[in-house]
């Protein structure tokens, strides 16, 4: 019977030796997590680095639609000069037209 007990007793020293390895590995896990956790500071530094980022793309956008406005009336401009010089040039066309039919009247005439 006493046979029995110390095997008894040597199984649960076993596991609870194997318990206690267990246990150890999950501090030492724990330790890790807790290691790679970010801390309130750097959540902290993200969110202000995030908020600079939101101000810099307010600024760009600005510029973005400034710049757009800029290249819109520069198109616009050049659109309409390029409507007068094709005015003057339709003008000059009709003119030569009429140049060259009076002289071949007077050519014909001679």
């Amino acid at each position: 019977m006493e046979e029995k007990v110390l095997n008894l007793l040597e199984k649960m020293y076993v596991e609870m030796h194997g318990m206690k390895v267990e246990m150890q590995d999950m501090k030492i896990e724990m330790h890790e997590m807790k290691a790679n956790m970010a801390t309130k500071q750097d959540l902290s530094k993200v969110e202000q680095r995030v908020g600079r980022l939101e101000q810099n793309l307010v600024v760009l956008e600005n510029k973005v639609d400034t710049n757009h406005k800029a290249l819109f009336d520069g198109y616009k401009q050049t659109y309409e000069k390029l409507n007068i010089l094709e005015e003057k040039i339709d003008r000059i066309d009709q003119k030569v037209e009429k140049h060259d039919v009076e002289i071949r009247v007077i050519k014909g005439a001679q």
